[in-house]
């Protein structure tokens, strides 16, 4: 008998809102190839919440780009067809509570993205560095930086 082939899965990474702003903003950098090119490692995932703070900060967007419009709603399109959205619904109480007692001393604006991580088991991949720094020192070993997504995604080939 040969060997097993080794089994595969994709881990799940939740994405965060600045994390699509940059993308947006530039997807041929490092942040923008790790979303495009990430295929056969990563699902990525995202809660409803991310497309209310994206529309709520969409003239900043604009101007910060100098991207009109359209351009700038085709950039959204194409972000958002590599990510999964859950209906934050399906979470249930005890976990909100989890994701809500890890942020309210960072950002109670996180909590939607840490109680996606913790429903799913995935991991958050975040750019705010006071989120990061505050999970990570609250010992939530779920969240990862770009560096951290990037050497993930390396030791994975």
């Amino acid at each position: 008998m040969g060997k097993k082939p080794k089994q595969v899965y994709k881990v799940k990474i939740i994405v965060d809102t600045n994390i699509i702003f940059s993308v947006m903003l530039s997807s041929n950098g490092s942040i923008g190839n790790l979303l495009f090119d990430s295929d056969k490692h990563f699902e990525f995932y995202s809660c409803n919440y991310m497309r209310y703070e994206i529309h709520k900060h969409w003239d900043r967007l604009k101007e910060i780009s100098k991207l009109t419009d359209d351009q700038l709603e085709i950039s959204y399109i194409q972000v958002l067809s590599k990510i999964n959205f859950i209906n934050e619904d399906l979470i249930g109480e005890e976990i909100w509570l989890a994701a809500e007692s890890l942020t309210k001393g960072i950002d109670v604006d996180d909590t939607d993205f840490v109680a996606m991580t913790l429903f799913l088991k995935g991991y958050l991949w975040t750019g705010d560095k006071a989120l990061y720094k505050g999970l990570k020192k609250l010992h939530f070993k779920r969240a990862l930086n770009t560096t951290d997504l990037s050497e993930l995604r390396l030791s994975r080939m």
